[in-house]
């Protein structure tokens, strides 16, 4: 199992590297099919739970949500989303007996949850990619350090999380969801964050007080994306959203923290800057 999981983050980081560089529209494209694979885990899980979602109506407004932030017209993302709920209610009033309220409020959330939350991956990847950055690795487009402060943070985060809370961890932070997340490991992703997110930013001369602030959100937000994704796992029953990814489970678990803290991250800086 081990050496499995160690195969697979290996392939997983390489093909990251190769996406987040070189990629283009090949990330993009890349972005959606994880996308749709994680709506594809949601609706599996939601089924154990004998919630019988939309999945084609949701395949859909999640490709629509993935066309707006391609092409740059995010705002039109809410029209989307409007025009999808429309759509659903009315599934549910005209086949009532096969689809209920319960089953169209969990496609909303799931369509929300996944669709949305995977979007920002396109729209941070891409933000200001007429703009540069020298870094100590040369030049690189604006959103590619950016996309990169957000998932090194969460690397960060997860990793001083679980080693600082297997080593001094006492203090349960949610019991009932994830039993090993403790409050002395929620301190130490924080810290770790910030820490990663201060050196990447040293590395590609941006400003030290927004990286910190950066990876203070990251951490913050990275354990709550983790446990919502367990709470549903554990509404559904199940050990792991599928698996896809040998020793990893399935997308869903792989990108719990990242559909919180890239979206985080993207609104931090279209906010404040961070460079």
């Amino acid at each position: 199992m081990l050496g499995k999981r160690i195969i697979t983050a290996i392939i997983g980081a390489l093909a990251t590297v190769f996406l987040v560089h070189y990629g283009q529209s090949v990330f993009a494209l890349a972005a959606l099919i994880f996308t749709l694979l994680a709506w594809r885990e949601f609706c599996n899980m939601m089924s154990n739970s004998e919630i019988n979602g939309a999945r084609l109506l949701g395949a859909i407004a999640i490709i629509l949500i993935w066309g707006t932030a391609w092409l740059g017209n995010f705002q039109e993302t809410i029209a989307v989303l409007v025009v999808a709920t429309f759509i659903i209610m009315a599934k549910v009033i005209l086949t009532n007996a096969s689809f209920t309220l319960r089953d169209a409020i969990y496609t909303i959330f799931g369509i929300v949850y996944i669709g949305l939350s995977f979007a920002h991956l396109v729209l941070l990847r891409f933000t200001d990619c007429s703009f540069e950055i020298k870094t100590a690795m040369g030049l690189l487009q604006s959103g590619e350090v950016f996309f990169w402060v957000a998932i090194i943070g969460t690397w960060a985060s997860d990793t001083f999380a679980f080693f600082v809370g297997s080593w001094l961890g006492k203090h349960k932070l949610a019991p009932l969801i994830s039993p090993g997340k403790t409050w002395e490991g929620l301190a130490g992703g924080v810290a770790g964050s910030i820490i990663a997110v201060i050196v990447i930013g040293n590395l590609c001369n941006l400003n030290l007080y927004n990286s910190a602030c950066a990876g203070l959100l990251i951490g913050i937000v990275a354990p709550l994306g983790d446990l919502i994704e367990s709470a549903i796992k554990r509404s559904a029953g199940v050990k792991d959203s599928s698996n896809l990814l040998p020793g990893h489970g399935g997308i869903l678990d792989r990108f719990d923290s990242i559909m919180f803290t890239v979206p985080i991250v993207y609104y931090y800086i279209i906010t404040f800057g961070i460079s």
